[in-house]
């Protein structure tokens, strides 16, 4: 699910792109939380991100920097994120601090139990900048198709290493 919100007329762009992805995945919810949530094994778990470093930790907020792997052009894109996560409500919330071809960035990561697994959801707002290479209406189709690819990746491995544990639903 994507929208675009109204377009700002003095501007003449969509001023926010919205996306809205989930997936179930066949894992109890604090096995899906603590895979999801450690960020140093993202490389491993993501198939778009290079490198996790962890420049700061405040509590069950971390700043980060993310690398990714090359693009097609071979052009290599890293920024510093923050993300907070509560554990309790299972809710993470997250925002580029160096946003690049962004204004803003904004995530929201969910996790609710869902028959037999875990509902694992992203929502992501934004605002591509003028200058970016892409508009914010381009990047939210983007977003969608990587959040699905990537959402079925991590499922696979999240499933897999419940399975190995015996954490399985």
């Amino acid at each position: 699910m994507s929208t675009i919100e109204q377009t700002d007329l003095t501007q003449e762009r969509p001023t926010i792109g919205h996306t809205d992805n989930s997936i179930v995945i066949d894992a109890d919810i604090d096995h899906v939380w603590r895979m999801t949530n450690d960020l140093a094994s993202w490389p491993d778990l993501f198939t778009e991100y290079r490198e996790v470093e962890i420049l700061a930790q405040y509590g069950s907020t971390y700043r980060f920097r993310l690398t990714m792997v090359p693009d097609e052009s071979g052009r290599v894109w890293s920024w510093v994120s923050e993300r907070t996560l509560d554990e309790a409500a299972h809710e993470v919330v997250a925002r580029r601090l160096e946003p690049g071809p962004f204004e803003f960035m904004h995530i929201r990561w969910t996790y609710a139990p869902e028959g037999s697994g875990t509902r694992m959801r992203w929502v992501q707002d934004f605002r591509m900048r003028p200058e970016a290479p892409v508009d914010t209406a381009g990047m939210t189709e983007r977003i969608n198709a990587n959040s699905k690819i990537q959402m079925s990746v991590i499922k696979d491995k999240v499933e897999a290493a419940a399975r190995a544990a015996g954490k399985g639903t």
